[in-house]
């Protein structure tokens, strides 16, 4: 049993053990053994604390540490302790030592204490030592030679630790008694001999998810909600009460919820349990059909004034209102995951804090934005129809509503059908915090005609989509007019190059590639390995070794990680988890857990050669495929080599690669030396570019999420053109210069930068109205300009302000619409200041090319978010929790 003094409540569980073996020696059983460690990482405790939102474990100074470690011994070499448990001083401080030798001959326990150091860390001393103590106990960590490099890992990172500037390693060489460093140590010692009985016993972490009462000041700034603390009792034994009450639960029907009415007009929805398939209902529920869709439809329209009204900040104060009934809900939210999408514990977990955030952080971003934009006028869309995916069915639900919400929408849920339970849930919580039940609407129906008239209604103004991208392509095709705002498919990599620190890059594959089961649009499926990498067996075996070591079973049982998948797997994965293509062959090959057609292990393939199914084909599962790269720029290649670009991964511990990879990479979030998954509000802002979007491109949780919601005007200016011209101009530059052309990182968190960036399209066409003013025009030139960003007019041949552009000497391209829209996917963007037909629009999704009907505002903070993609890089930016100097790049790097 090893004691680390840094941690307060060390000495309270010294005295539980301490009694417990005095009792069990009275009883004639045998002593135990303790041993006392000033503590195992410092330094990745406090980092750790800080990405989590928890209060830091161990004491903030050292001074507590060192004081604590003196009442540890002091307390273990008194001789009715000492005969129960048998103590080991371990340490390397030549004061502790001594002081440990002094109290173990006055006590007259030298038969029960020994000294203990860390082998090949300080052998001289370590002989010295065993003199003067007769013995001493070496440690040193035992693995077999194929992983003799894991062994020095951890050498060099005790040695590391014990090298801190306040530590007595740190001083040692050279040190002479009565020098500047001997007293400084000196004075350390004797601050904690005098401390021993004044350091803390109590914990610093004292998250109680039973107990707790979250309240949130809508005066205070934006954080993060803390993620539960699973190492904590009592959040041990709440889970376990979450598990009872939903594994037993019977649930009635759930109902429709339509202008403040419950309705059960069917049951005809079924509800399962991926984890147990032999429950072939666990819940019914209500599905809606044409007539409910209608009544839906008018009363979102009928409250959309009103609700409309309301000021920013009162919602902004209901929002903040919902985050607190969020926390209140945290446990059912969980069990209604854990029943309703298979998820684990720690994955349903984190969901809620992102629901939290999202309230929390939209209802502070967009009034304080709102603020700045006195010189525009905003009007929501109307009503919004929120769809959102089975995968993350708390987090992503809910941020789309609340955005809507907070932009003064009308909303419509309907929710994914295998997870309708806790999409009844989170409406419920909304409610229940004061959301209007005629403003949101909880209406499940089929993906059928009848889903597919909500989408198409002239009365849905807005579609908030996560899925796939066929999905969002069939909204289109439905109705090409539709405001579309979506995060659809990904099929992520991560590049290991040779000069990354391969156990770090197995650990965040592993979490990146396996999180809940795979079935992440994030997920890292591709891992794209530097051939020194791909080559190694060791780096293989190690790998094979991490995955297959995952436990696999039912979401019920806690100590699994990779659980059931929602539905028996479809096409794509089932051909993934079946079937070699050539090149391709089984690192660990996923076989069907038998019982549950729903739970596969997972699998490993190696040779996924470029252009492969595998390699072009996002399949949804626990199935990790391994290519091989000649070189970093290669493995760069053949990641962009991609439709899709959402997230990617490097591990590379050279800063050279790191800038070219950061340059380089064509994806919405971008993450060094971390996993690809998990993305946080604020923090990372989550949001795709190429064919992982639709829409405006803003990303979910971000800055500009809301402003999307809705549409802005500039207002009325008394300015002649040529100076409201001038005025933009001067306003763009400025912008760029002071925001846009600036990485930003608002959450400052310990030992990570998160930079939130904008990248310059490649092109845009912009088609003015036929008759339109020229003002317009001349601004978006300024901003495409200002923005680095080619830019093609595009002209009817009968357009009447075709002769004001020649006046003007603006260069443009006359063409039909009809031709136009045969070459649209030269452009990346379409700005349209008109009407556009349905046929162009019909080919611009087609060509995958956003459409831009927004009017040109003179406000710099919103018209050059037109020009520009979002992109959040993550890096970590310490080693084992020593924190590296953070890189100083601009925009363009």
């Amino acid at each position: 049993i090893v004691l680390q003094a840094y941690l307060p409540d060390s000495f309270a569980a010294q005295q539980a053990l301490t009694t417990w073996a005095q009792a069990r020696v009275a009883r004639g059983g045998a002593p135990i053994k303790v041993r006392i460690v000033k503590g195992a990482n410092l330094a990745m405790e406090r980092v750790e604390a800080a990405w989590h939102g928890w209060e830091q474990a161990p004491y903030l100074i050292k001074a507590d540490v060192d004081a604590n470690y003196k009442r540890m011994v002091l307390f273990g070499c008194t001789p009715e302790n000492a005969q129960a448990v048998r103590l080991g001083i371990a340490s390397h401080n030549l004061f502790d030592i001594a002081f440990g030798l002094v109290v173990r001959a006055n006590r007259g326990v030298e038969a029960y204490v020994e000294f203990e150091m860390l082998e090949g860390m300080a052998n001289h001393q370590a002989r010295t030592v065993q003199q003067a103590a007769g013995g001493l106990l070496l440690y040193a960590p035992v693995v077999k030679q194929d992983d003799f490099h894991s062994a020095i890992a951890y050498l060099v990172r005790r040695l590391d630790e014990n090298t801190a500037e306040e530590n007595f390693l740190h001083d040692l060489f050279g040190l002479t008694v009565g020098d500047a460093r001997w007293e400084k140590q000196k004075q350390f010692f004797l601050t904690a001999v005098a401390r021993r009985d004044e350091a803390s016993t109590e914990p610093n972490r004292t998250q109680n998810r039973q107990t707790e009462q979250r309240r949130f000041n809508p005066q205070s700034p934006f954080y993060n909600e803390p993620d539960t603390d699973f190492s904590l009792p009592a959040n041990q034994a709440w889970v376990q009460q979450i598990v009872a009450k939903w594994q037993a639960i019977e649930l009635a029907p759930l109902p429709l919820q339509i202008g403040g009415e419950l309705l059960n007009p069917n049951q005809d929805g079924i509800g399962r349990d991926p984890s147990r398939p032999e429950l072939t209902t666990a819940y019914r529920y209500a599905l809606a059909k044409p007539d409910h869709i209608e009544r839906a439809l008018q009363v979102a329209v009928d409250a959309q004034a009103t609700w409309q009204q309301w000021r920013v900040d009162e919602r902004k104060h209901l929002l903040i209102q919902v985050a607190e009934k969020l926390a209140a809900r945290r446990g059912d939210l969980i069990g209604a995951a854990m029943l309703d999408g298979g998820k684990t514990v720690e994955q349903a977990d984190v969901e809620v804090s992102e629901a939290i955030d999202f309230a929390n952080y939209y209802a502070r971003s967009f009034a304080e934005i709102r603020a700045d934009l006195a010189d525009c006028t905003f009007t929501p869309f109307g009503t919004v129809l929120v769809t959102p995916p089975w995968n993350f069915p708390i987090a992503i639900p809910c941020g789309g509503m609340l955005a809507a919400l907070m932009a003064g929408n009308t909303v419509i849920l309907k929710p994914a059908p295998e997870t309708v339970l806790v999409a009844w849930q989170l409406v419920n919580a909304l409610w229940d915090a004061g959301v209007p039940k005629n403003v949101l609407q909880f209406v499940p129906t089929t993906d059928d005609e009848v889903g597919q008239s909500l989408v198409t209604d002239e009365r849905v103004d807005a579609v908030i989509l996560t899925g796939a991208y066929e999905t969002a392509q069939l909204f289109l095709s439905w109705k090409p007019e539709l405001h579309l705002l979506a995060e659809t498919s990904g099929k992520n990599s991560m590049i290991i190059s040779a000069l990354a620190d391969h156990d770090q890059a197995i650990k965040d594959l592993v979490q990146s590639a396996f999180g809940h089961n795979g079935q992440k649009c994030s997920a890292a499926s591709l891992a794209v390995l530097e051939a020194e990498v791909y080559d190694n067996p060791d780096f293989r075996r190690q790998l094979k070794d991490a995955v297959a070591s995952l436990p696999v079973g039912s979401a019920w049982a806690l100590a699994n990680k990779i659980t059931p998948l929602i539905r028996e797997p479809g096409e794509a994965l089932h051909r993934a988890q079946t079937t070699l293509d050539s090149g391709e062959s089984w690192l660990l090959e996923p076989q069907q857990v038998a019982g549950n057609p729903q739970l596969w292990t997972p699998g490993i393939k190696l040779g996924v050669q470029p252009g492969s199914f595998y390699h072009r084909t996002e399949c949804f599962g626990p199935v990790l495929g391994l290519m091989r790269a000649d070189d970093l720029e290669h493995a760069i290649a053949i990641v962009n080599d991609s439709r899709f670009g959402l997230t990617s991964g490097l591990q590379s511990l050279d800063d050279r690669e790191i800038a070219r990879w950061r340059e380089k990479i064509e994806v919405g979030n971008a993450y060094i030396n971390r996993g690809t998954t998990g993305a946080i509000v604020q923090r990372q802002p989550f949001g795709g570019w190429k064919r992982s979007v639709f829409g405006s491109g803003a990303k979910a949780g971000g800055p500009n999420y809301v402003l999307s919601l809705g549409t802005w005007r500039d207002t009325d200016s008394s300015e002649d053109w040529k100076t409201q011209l001038a005025h933009s101009e001067t306003s763009y530059r400025r912008a760029w210069a002071e925001y846009f052309s600036r990485e930003h990182d608002p959450s400052q968190v310990l030992g990570e930068s998160n930079s939130f960036r904008y990248r310059p399209i490649r092109s845009m066409a912009v088609c003015p109205a036929p008759d339109g003013p020229l003002l317009p025009l001349l601004q978006i030139q300024q901003a495409a300009a200002v923005c680095g960003v080619s830019l093609t007019i595009v002209v009817a041949p009968d357009a009447p302000i075709l002769g004001q552009l020649k006046m003007h000497t603006l260069p443009f391209l006359v063409e039909s619409t009809e031709e136009l829209a045969q070459h649209i996917g030269d452009y990346e963007r379409l700005r349209h200041l008109g009407a556009p037909s349905a046929d162009l629009l019909r080919a611009a999704h087609k060509a995958h090319v956003s459409v831009i009907r927004d009017p040109v505002t003179r406000n710099s903070r919103l018209e050059l978010r037109y020009y520009l993609r979002e992109q959040v890089v993550t890096e970590t930016l310490h080693r084992y929790g020593n924190i590296m100097p953070k890189p100083t790049r601009s925009n363009r790097d």
